[in-house]
């Protein structure tokens, strides 16, 4: 099977070089990769060189954290999309969540639709390995109220990244309406299946490269 229509091509250390982005970016554009996922500083040298190609620019949102004030992540997204981004990852606000205030999460992730509204697509990362169960559904059923795109399971910077039950249980709270992304700790062609499996529509990778020659990989 082929992985390179869902893969997010990801460099989000912040070690990160120009090299590293320029590489990243030729090698999305030469195995057609959905995506290059960059921290927002990289946006505009990404929408330069990805211009002629038919690969997006991703970027993130409050990140990694997801702790930014509503306000900070909505300037975000706007200056994100006039750099050039076609996709921005959120994170949503955690604490907020697992405290039950349901109305700061939803209005943190609406601030990030309406600004991104007819120009970005947003995916919303909830950060699976900090939550329950229920707090799962529940942050998902919030991304859908505010008319996200995707929701995401994970950073790829906390505890643990994507489990094939938790993308199972997220496309189950979301049914068909929304895409998901499986994100953090697939390394291997055998890890990504089984995140599409499980109803993933996009991986988060850095180990792209491996992935796709059948090898295991390092990093997010």
């Amino acid at each position: 099977m082929s992985f390179n229509q869902y893969i997010d091509h990801t460099i989000l250390k912040a070690e990160t070089k120009k090299e590293d982005v320029l590489r990243i970016i030729k090698e999305a554009k030469e195995n057609h990769f959905c995506s290059v996922c960059i921290n927002p500083t990289w946006v505009s040298l990404a929408a330069k060189e990805l211009a002629d190609s038919d690969v997006k620019v991703c970027t993130v949102i409050g990140f990694p954290l997801g702790a930014n004030t509503t306000a900070v992540k909505a300037f975000e997204t706007t200056d994100a999309i006039n750099n050039g981004a076609d996709e921005v990852d959120m994170v949503i606000n955690i604490g907020a969540l697992r405290d039950g205030n349901e109305e700061l999460v939803l209005n943190d992730i609406q601030a990030v639709v309406d600004a991104a509204k007819d120009k970005a697509l947003v995916k919303v990362i909830i950060e699976t390995a900090l939550l329950t169960d229920e707090e799962i559904v529940k942050a998902c059923q919030l991304a859908q109220k505010a008319g996200a795109d995707f929701v995401k399971t994970s950073t790829g910077f906390s505890t643990s990244g994507a489990k094939a039950k938790d993308v199972a249980l997220m496309r189950q709270t979301v049914g068909s309406d929304m895409g998901v992304k499986a994100s953090g700790g697939i390394h291997t062609a055998q890890e990504a299946q089984s995140m599409l499996d499980a109803g993933a529509t996009r991986l988060g990778v850095s180990a792209s490269m491996a992935i796709i020659a059948g090898e295991k990989g390092t990093g997010y």
